[in-house]
């Protein structure tokens, strides 16, 4: 529990250091420059391989989202930017984007293999089929299909160190409060189940996972977390069409939250981070009549 909160307040402590303030967005900064190393799916996020930015991060390659999705569209992998980093509390957003020289970006050539998980091929869509689940729960316990049978369920990803505010956080910070929705609603939304799987599962092992749902006040009887072995893990965020890659010491990732029915059919997918708790619980709602 201690380093995943460590993660959390180093990344919020460095924020103190070496930024400008925009006062409109009380967002944070910061000038740099780097490299395009891939879209998601939808691009609505792009990996950049960007520069050391002294007093917030090392260089690393990460996903990010762009405040005007404009500025990105005609990017194509390897062109070289200049942009700034927006940083808040609870988001965290590219603007001002422009293409430079190569020559003027100081990052090493990438060597990556291409992100598992970026396939299209068997890209899940709504009233497919929900793949099979063989995962370990936060207490250690096997969990399959079967443990939702009969309930709704909503599916996300995450994992646990996650630095970017407004991607594995937000899910979790969503997550909580559909849990409350949970608890006071009634109908199909009182029955409705939630499970987050990770997308570290050489670090989020069960015991870290639990710590984690404590820290978000998950209720057991609702809220599940879990973790696999890799090739579960990624044959769930191929089926998903969620990328992830890891490298510099965290993840670079995509996301996607599913609506899944009783019957193991999945009613509504919301791809990115756009969502709101309260479109899934009308979601939930209206799935049921």
């Amino acid at each position: 529990m201690q380093k995943i909160l460590l993660t959390a307040c180093v990344a919020l402590a460095l924020l103190g250091c070496g930024r400008s303030t925009n006062s409109d967005e009380r967002a944070e900064h910061y000038d740099t420059r780097g490299i395009v190393r891939g879209f998601s799916p939808d691009r609505g996020t792009i990996e950049i391989q960007h520069e050391n930015i002294p007093g917030y991060m090392p260089s690393m390659t990460m996903p990010f989202v762009a405040r005007n999705p404009k500025q990105i569209a005609d990017l194509k992998v390897g062109d070289a930017i200049w942009f700034q980093m927006a940083v808040t509390q609870k988001d965290f957003w590219i603007e001002n984007v422009k293409k430079i020289r190569r020559e003027d970006v100081n990052v090493a050539e990438s060597k990556r293999t291409p992100p598992v998980s970026e396939e299209r091929d068997a890209r899940l869509k709504e009233g497919d089929e929900m793949p099979r689940l063989s995962l370990t729960n936060q207490n250690g316990e096997r969990i399959s299909l079967d443990t939702f049978r009969g309930q709704r369920f909503v599916l996300t990803f995450v994992f646990t160190r996650c630095p970017v505010p407004n991607f594995c956080p937000r899910m979790s910070n969503n997550f909580e409060e559909l849990q409350t929705a949970i608890k006071a609603g009634s109908g199909a939304l009182a029955t409705t189940r939630l499970l987050s799987v990770t997308l570290d599962p050489d670090y989020d092992t069960p015991k870290v996972l639990s710590d984690y749902a404590g820290f978000h006040h998950a209720d057991p009887k609702i809220w599940i977390f879990a973790t696999g072995d890799e090739k579960e893990i990624d044959s769930l965020t191929r089926a998903f069409s969620v990328y992830r890659q890891t490298e510099g010491g965290t993840i670079s990732h995509g996301l996607a939250t599913a609506l899944v029915n009783p019957n193991g059919i999945i009613e509504k997918i919301w791809r990115g981070n756009a969502w709101a708790p309260a479109e899934v619980a009308e979601a939930i709602q209206t799935g049921s009549k």
